[in-house]
């Protein structure tokens, strides 16, 4: 295996974050999970100011409302759930004030200073 100096390596990893922003982050669909580091099934959440190829700090895989505890500023909130599965992330502790739904291989960057919950249920 060859090997890259770490020059090399940050210019890959600048490439790729670009080249996922000029494709539309919107378009991340499961197969490109692998390259997230979050397992399918999962809706992860990532490090404040943080990019695609770091691993998500949160991970969440069963229905409900999960609180969110210490968000602050932006984070990519990735929907890697399957079956239609969906993701709102809410105002209150208790899943309500909700911004719009994700949909399965939806994910962006969203300030979560106001958000307290995140509620995953089937379509």
């Amino acid at each position: 295996m060859a090997r890259m100096s770490i020059g090399k390596k940050t210019a890959a990893a600048v490439a790729t974050g670009v080249m996922a922003l000029g494709m539309g982050v919107l378009g991340a669909g499961p197969a490109q999970a692998d390259s997230f580091q979050c397992p399918e099934g999962d809706v992860c959440i990532y490090g404040q100011n943080a990019g695609w190829d770091t691993k998500p700090t949160n991970q969440y895989r069963t229905a409900g409302v999960h609180k969110l505890y210490n968000q602050w500023g932006s984070h990519i909130v990735y929907n890697n759930q399957t079956h239609g599965w969906t993701v709102q992330l809410c105002r209150t502790s208790y899943g309500t004030d909700c911004l719009p739904k994700m949909k399965p291989g939806d994910g962006w960057p969203e300030n979560l200073t106001p958000i307290n919950s995140i509620r995953i249920a089937s379509s």
